[in-house]
């Protein structure tokens, strides 16, 4: 039976309440300042994979969309990660995060010491919203229903407990409490519109779910990696890989 557009919306975000990654332990140890320097700095070469992946997604999402109007729309969300001439971007702000806990930017930039589930989840994102209906695809990015709270508890966290943290570090969580808000209106407005058969609502449920098991996922090989057991899988980031007085050291050699 086809829900209502309150019964299905309320639905969608009984998903975040249940499934989003605000709570896994990796980020309970981060926010509350227990990560070690090389776990927070694990943490941020792994989802930078994650923040480069999102306009190569939304840009397979556009090469299938034939509307114009949904395009235009849709077209900001690139713009909001690899930036305008008057917008820094979302990438470049997550690079100064990585300046800031001592991280080579070109290192994390090259993907190297990214751990293979991690590539393995977001690639998976990636392949979902290419071949999957622009309904599912839309739906699988309302996770950012259940962002803000995540970015401030973030930011709260980090400048209370750790050294590296300010204004300009932070600068990335900062713009996305201000550019999420209008991408997750208009995606939700989306999908409550377009979901319109029990079919459909089911299936833009389960790309909720999906979404979530990415985010979650990575988390999980994040903790198994570098805090229980610490067990760094083959090709993945060794802490003493890609610091910034390393990386001067080589390219001087």
């Amino acid at each position: 039976m086809t829900q209502s557009r309150d019964d299905f919306e309320a639905r969608l975000r009984q998903i975040g309440a249940e499934r989003y990654h605000d709570k896994h332990p990796f980020h309970h140890l981060l926010h509350g300042g227990g990560c070690t320097p090389d776990q927070v700095r694990a943490w941020v070469i792994n989802r930078y994979y994650y923040q480069h992946s999102i306009p190569m997604k939304d840009a397979a999402f556009m090469s299938r969309v034939e509307d114009p109007k949904l395009r235009r729309i849709w077209r900001s969300r690139i713009e909001d990660h690899d930036g305008t001439d008057a917008n820094e971007g979302g990438l470049q702000r997550w690079l100064r995060l990585a300046d800031a806990v001592g991280l080579d930017r070109d290192y994390v930039a090259s993907a190297r010491g990214v751990l293979p589930a991690t590539r393995f989840a977001v690639d998976a994102y990636v392949r979902f919203v290419r071949d999957k209906s622009l309904l599912e695809a839309v739906a699988a990015s309302l996770t950012e229903l259940f962002a803000p709270k995540i970015h401030q508890d973030r930011i709260a966290g980090l400048l209370k407990n750790y050294a590296f943290a300010d204004e300009s570090s932070l600068s990335y969580f900062q713009n996305r409490l201000k550019e999420a808000p209008k991408d997750v209106a208009f995606g939700l407005s989306w999908v409550l519109d377009h979901a319109d058969t029990q079919e459909k609502q089911d299936a833009a449920a389960r790309a909720l779910e999906f979404k979530t098991d990415v985010l979650w996922s990575q988390l999980d090989a994040l903790y198994s990696a570098y805090v229980a057991p610490a067990r760094i899988p083959p090709g993945g980031w060794q802490p003493h890989e890609g610091l910034v007085a390393e990386s001067r050291r080589v390219k001087a050699s």
